[in-house]
């Protein structure tokens, strides 16, 4: 494979994966970003942990799809990630789910 046809391969999977996202993001209650990956997930725990003076991070994850062009399974239970690495984790905003203004919904 020369380096431009892996080049377009790997524009066509980003596009792909974006596609996913798109599709899938609503399904999700947080955005979680490594320095290695990115995933959605409903569940999420950060700890900060420390051995012998240095510090890291335990990320875990439950109901997550990860961001990898590389990874035919991107759906996956459980997640957990060790990382030196900053963590950023966000929580999605989900105006579908709001209750309507009033009460619709009886007393």
């Amino acid at each position: 494979m020369s380096a431009e046809d892996l080049e377009k391969y790997e524009t066509e999977m980003e596009l792909t994966l974006y596609k996913e996202y798109r599709d899938i993001v609503s399904q999700f209650s947080f955005v979680v970003e490594t320095e290695r990956r990115f995933y959605l997930a409903n569940s999420v725990d950060v700890a900060a942990r420390n051995a012998d003076g240095e510090i890291y991070f335990e990320v875990r994850m439950s109901d997550a799809w990860v961001w990898d062009m590389y990874r035919p399974a991107r759906f996956v239970k459980n997640v957990r990630v060790l990382t030196f690495k900053d963590v950023n984790v966000e929580e999605l905003d989900k105006p579908d789910l709001r209750l309507p203004e009033g009460n619709q919904f009886g007393s």
